[in-house]
């Protein structure tokens, strides 16, 4: 990997801070102004690379199945277009729901459960907040009878087990915590998560979750073939197996089991380009 020069991009993007990791050994830090490895950093929407992991492990757990429909959870959901929708299609971001509830417009479950569909499901990929957040009313509903909110359920069923520590996940007017962002985690924090991901479900050689479950929020789309389960996936055609969560401003988690290397990336920078960070650095 060349450092450098993917340093040097990031840093022309208002870069607060970069980490990167191999074989779990720290090789390369810089930080911005004010910035370090424990300073707690907004996620935005990579947020959402926690949902397909735990996703996959509530499957692994019997609370719910990609394949099923929302409608097997909700009657509103059950005539129409909308009977067709599947949690997969939700995670993968092709359920025919439109753009939107990004950023503060994140609607409450109630709200996005009411949404109409735009698009027939599996066919179009459309980014969004909404997906997510009726993702998360299913997993609420299934999870009820347990006590736990979908974010309890993502805390002690991965975070916790694999020693990582959020700072702060902010609330929506009910009280609850969205999905789709809303994370504040530090650089050494997130690592922690990008190395329990590359190391396909194991923390310290003990499993969490299966490495074939991990391996699924890794296969793209017929809609999207760069989109996985809350994860894009590499836009390098020699490096394909590369994945990343993204998030506004340039915030980045990159896995690249080929290198055994994970890169953490902070920024304030709405130009950044993930693939030209990307090129820097496998070139």
């Amino acid at each position: 990997m060349n450092l450098e020069p993917a340093a040097a991009y990031a840093e022309r993007h208002t870069l607060e801070a970069l980490r990167v990791e191999r074989d779990g050994e720290l090789v390369f830090e810089r930080y911005g102004a004010g910035f370090n490895a424990e300073k707690p950093h907004a996620l935005y929407s990579g947020t959402k690379s926690f949902w397909g992991i735990a996703a996959v492990a509530a499957q692994e757990d019997g609370l719910l199945q990609l394949n099923e429909t929302v409608g097997a959870t909700f009657e509103s959901w059950r005539n129409g277009t909308k009977a067709a929708v599947t949690l997969r299609e939700l995670l993968q971001l092709t359920s025919g729901i439109g753009f939107g509830g990004l950023g503060n417009a994140v609607p409450l479950y109630s709200k996005a459960l009411a949404v109409e569909l735009k698009d027939e499901p599996g066919t179009k990929f459309t980014y969004g907040g909404i997906p997510l957040q009726v993702f998360g009313a299913v997993l609420a509903q299934k999870l009820a009878p347990t006590g736990l909110t979908p974010h309890d359920y993502l805390r002690e069923r991965i975070l916790r087990p694999i020693g990582v520590e959020l700072n702060s996940w902010r609330k929506l007017a009910d009280g609850t915590q969205p999905l789709p962002t809303g994370a504040f985690i530090s650089a050494q924090e997130w690592s922690k998560f990008g190395t329990f991901v590359l190391d396909r479900g194991t923390h310290r050689g003990s499993p969490i979750v299966s490495a074939a479950a991990v391996a699924a929020c890794f296969a793209g789309s017929t809609a999207n073939p760069r989109y996985g389960l809350t994860w894009w996936l590499s836009p390098l055609p020699n490096f394909p197996d590369i994945a990343y969560a993204s998030g506004a401003g340039g915030q980045a988690l990159y896995l690249i089991p080929s290198e055994r290397s994970l890169v953490v990336k902070f920024g304030r920078g709405n130009s950044y380009s993930h693939e030209t960070f990307l090129r820097r650095l496998m070139s």
